[in-house]
């Protein structure tokens, strides 16, 4: 899912018991920038255990990431899998960083490697 405009639909996170979200973006790639906001079909987005950030543009990481502990944490999710992606681990850090300052967060490691390993983090909520 192309979801590089996320943050201007990210006040719709729905909190409501379907678990899920709304985003600015059109179809399954990467919508065009030059399009206008209002161009731009909603997609919703599930609320699972598992979120994987490789659909984001690197400078969306931070405030998705913090938005989806949110969310998931409403829902009820406690032990979550975010996937980061292994690359240069720029992502890894910046993900470890935002969970380390996040009071709800008891406990974060690399996942299994059936699960991941050091390209995705396990976390663990109070």
């Amino acid at each position: 899912m192309g979801l590089w405009n996320w943050l201007r639909g990210r006040e719709t996170w729905d909190s409501a018991e379907n678990g899920t979200a709304s985003s600015s973006t059109a179809g399954d790639s990467v919508a065009d920038p030059g399009l206008l906001d209002e161009q731009l079909e909603p997609v919703a987005l599930e609320i699972t255990d598992v979120l994987d950030l490789h659909s984001f543009a690197p400078k969306e990481v931070k405030a998705v990431v913090r938005d989806y502990l949110d969310a998931a944490y409403r829902r009820g999710l406690r032990s979550l899998r975010i996937i980061h992606g292994r690359g240069a681990g720029v992502q890894r850090k910046t993900v470890r960083v935002l969970l380390a300052r996040d009071p709800r967060v008891l406990h974060f490691e690399d996942a299994p490697q059936e699960a991941g390993g050091w390209g995705a983090t396990v976390v663990d909520l109070e």
